[in-house]
């Protein structure tokens, strides 16, 4: 199932499902009991909103190897979390702003997974019971003020410097999926999940065994090489083999 947030005309959001080119209303909580709705509106009728509310937006810095040659960082030995704020999400298509703080924003293509269910001290073993989906984000960073603070809470914490979706998919094979990132039409990032350091498995149960990881909850996996920065006038299109395409222009703040 491809879960999404979608507005129809003037009618509130809610959450649906797509069948072919049309959109279904999901009734009740889509990480609960829920029930699907006959898919009878036109996709390219309705606006489709970040997909999830979560709680929290982790990630993970610095987990393929390319990405680090060409950061001159050294390889973590643990998954590398940090956070961005919920309040730095926008939807697809909405327009990320560069922030006048900044001099050079940079794009990172990512595979997002969706947490399902509520856990903490999850094994490896039993982690994917408690992944909903995935999703493709784009984890922005203000590089510049990144290197400057050395946390990158700021960096990485604008507003509109975490769009993600268009959906997520409920059946995405995560373990070798071609990520590529274009800007302007032109090939900047390119790599595969079957490359990554820690693999989701590992990400979640590092990560519940420091907190606790509630419905909804986003854990964007880290980028390959090919970062680099972008320009009032661009257009971001990030595309997962077998997901999907996020898209995302970009302004001046």
């Amino acid at each position: 199932m491809r879960l999404v947030r979608f507005q129809y005309k003037h009618e509130a959001p809610v959450f649906g499902w797509i069948l072919n080119d049309f959109v279904g209303k999901i009734e009740g909580d889509p990480f609960g009991n829920y029930r699907r709705m006959e898919a009878e509106i036109p996709l390219n009728e309705v606006r489709l909103l970040a997909p999830v509310q979560p709680s929290k937006i982790i990630c993970v810095g610095h987990n393929y190897k390319e990405h680090i040659k060409e950061r001159e960082v050294e390889t973590p030995k643990l998954p590398l979390l940090f956070f961005k704020p919920p309040s730095s999400i926008i939807n697809p298509g909405d327009t990320i702003k560069l922030p006048p703080q900044s001099a050079r924003v940079d794009h990172e293509a990512e595979l997002v997974a969706v947490v399902g269910k509520r856990g903490r001290h999850i094994t490896a073993e039993s982690a994917r019971d408690f992944i909903y989906g995935y999703t493709i984000g784009n984890d922005v960073t203000a590089r510049d003020l990144q290197k400057m603070d050395g946390q990158w809470t700021r960096g990485k914490g604008f507003d509109t410097f975490c769009p993600f979706g268009p959906w997520i998919d409920t059946e995405f094979d995560a373990s070798d999926a071609l990520i590529t990132c274009k800007v302007s039409g032109q090939p900047r990032q390119m790599g595969s999940t079957r490359d990554l350091i820690f693999n989701v498995d590992a990400m979640v149960a590092f990560i519940s065994s420091v907190m606790t990881l509630e419905p909804g909850d986003l854990i964007f996996t880290g980028t390959p090489a090919g970062i680099g920065p972008l320009v009032a006038g661009d257009e971001v299109v990030i595309e997962i083999e077998g997901l999907g395409k996020l898209s995302n222009p970009v302004a001046a703040e």
